[in-house]
């Protein structure tokens, strides 16, 4: 039997991304297909402390790029170990919502720190995790920022300026094209509904051991989550 593939979820704030997980997760659990919801940063007691520190610590504001991805390669590391790759040993598909390509995107590109550090310490944080899929959500600035307009407080990252959307968005096309085995670019400004059904086709014909239940398992977990249409 196929290992489940771990597919993991990626874009900017706003760009729709959980929204697909979530609906990913309840296409697998009405087929009875085991499987493991996560989200960076975060996912484990130790990840959702520095997701706390990275987003809403009111000391945060000084935080600087370079600390900011050692922080998130923390949580991603502690991640994978505990979490990631112990579920996918188990025979469970793993969803993840974001994973290294967002340091890649955010802390490499956007926050212009070095490539090759960047890379290094993403490897480092991950070993052989690496994911099966990853699905781009590509929305344009203007639309993110009205999907952002929620009544709580905007975390630290959302309250970024418009050029560094721009620059996230730029650095995931880049990605999509140098990655294409890997990456699948989506356009996240449609209807949710056939966003889901695109995503679901590429899926179920790169990965046809999820069109059927494997083992009769009716298993799901969900470690975490994030608001819809982040």
């Amino acid at each position: 039997m196929p290992r489940l593939p771990f597919i993991t979820f990626e874009g900017s704030e706003g760009c729709g991304k959980s929204t697909q997980v979530h609906r990913l997760a309840g296409r697998l659990k009405r087929s009875g297909i085991p499987f493991l919801v996560t989200r960076e940063p975060g996912g484990t007691p130790i990840g959702e402390t520095i997701r706390e520190l990275l987003q809403f610590a009111p000391h945060n504001s000084s935080m600087t790029p370079e600390t900011e991805l050692l922080l998130f390669e923390a949580s991603r590391s502690q991640l994978v170990r505990e979490t990631i790759k112990p579920a996918l040993e188990r025979g469970m598909c793993v969803i993840a919502d974001r994973f290294f390509d967002s340091t890649t995107v955010y802390q490499g590109a956007a926050r212009s720190l070095d490539r090759e550090v960047v890379e290094g310490l993403n490897a480092f944080a991950v070993g052989d995790c690496v994911p099966d899929i990853t699905f781009v959500l590509d929305v344009d600035a203007a639309t993110a920022e009205f999907r952002m307009q929620k009544p709580r407080k905007a975390d630290r990252m959302e309250q970024q300026p418009a050029e560094f959307y721009e620059r996230v968005r730029d650095a995931y096309r880049h990605l999509a094209k140098r990655e294409r085995n890997r990456v699948v670019l989506i356009d996240g400004s449609g209807d949710p509904d056939q966003i889901e059904t695109e995503i679901w086709a590429t899926i179920s014909a790169r990965f046809p051991v999820l069109r059927k239940n494997p083992r009769g398992a009716k298993t799901a977990a969900t470690a975490s989550s994030r608001d819809p249409q982040s």
